[in-house]
């Protein structure tokens, strides 16, 4: 307001003009900005472009029966069957030794079948119990599907990988000593840990020194021997300091 209490306006041009029908407070309303609403990795949480699209799932390299490709991991699978799912599960997951998951694998499976191995040799227990100790194996084999098969899943969300044959918990319940042939099969085909990657050694230019000028040089160390030789033609200069 101005000194005698009323009020002033401006006259508006027709740049103006469209200024004059914000409300107040229409300024302050929260707007979307394009930059905050951007897509992320569920995997590891980075920021993608606009214009990405997620890689389409791929095949296996081998198949399921295809446990005599690699000899190594069918004997192991076949013998000692918890030492190669804790080797897949250490590869697998670097934070994770390989002992653990092999201590439970051996545990819960190995001795399950020992447990149901010996139930059916001993003949004088009752249909009962028997009958209770297969049910409480038989669901134990499920959760220890259920568990072996979220590693497989792991496993092909790491390498994009489609669901061969099924599902991930299904296979391990019914093929679970095939599948974890599968499963070292695969990562070992895909883990190049070997190969020798082309590189540019530079070496970095030598260190320099400021060193001091040598003393036996230079025009004061020339005057300063002859003048001490005795030479008769040496005339000193007044300007040079010896």
């Amino acid at each position: 307001m101005a000194d005698g209490g009323h009020s002033r306006y401006v006259k508006l041009t027709k740049d103006q003009a469209p200024v004059e029908d914000i409300r107040p407070g229409e300024l302050n309303q929260p707007i979307e900005v394009p930059q905050l609403n951007v897509r992320k990795c569920n995997e590891c949480g980075q920021s993608l472009p606009e214009d990405f699209s997620p890689p389409s799932d791929e095949p296996w390299t081998t198949g399921i029966f295809g446990c005599g490709e690699d000899s190594d991991s069918c004997w192991t699978g076949l013998f000692c069957p918890c030492v190669l799912f804790g080797r897949n599960v250490e590869n697998l997951r670097d934070d994770t030794p390989w002992n653990t998951p092999c201590i439970c694998h051996a545990v819960c499976i190995e001795g399950g079948i020992a447990l149901a191995a010996a139930t059916a040799a001993f003949h004088g227990i009752d249909p009962r119990t028997s009958f209770l100790i297969c049910e409480g194996l038989f669901f134990a084999w499920w959760m220890c599907g259920i568990y072996t098969g979220l590693v497989r899943q792991t496993l092909q969300k790491k390498y994009h990988l489609k669901n061969s044959p099924c599902d991930p918990c299904l296979v391990h319940c019914c093929l679970h000593w095939c599948a974890l042939c599968q499963e070292h099969r695969e990562m070992k085909n895909r883990l190049t840990d070997n190969a020798i990657m082309p590189m540019t050694i530079i070496n970095p230019p030598p260190v320099q020194e400021m060193k001091p000028a040598d003393e036996n040089q230079g025009p004061r160390a020339v005057l300063r021997k002859r003048h001490q030789s005795g030479d008769a033609g040496f005339v000193r200069d007044p300007s040079i300091p010896v």
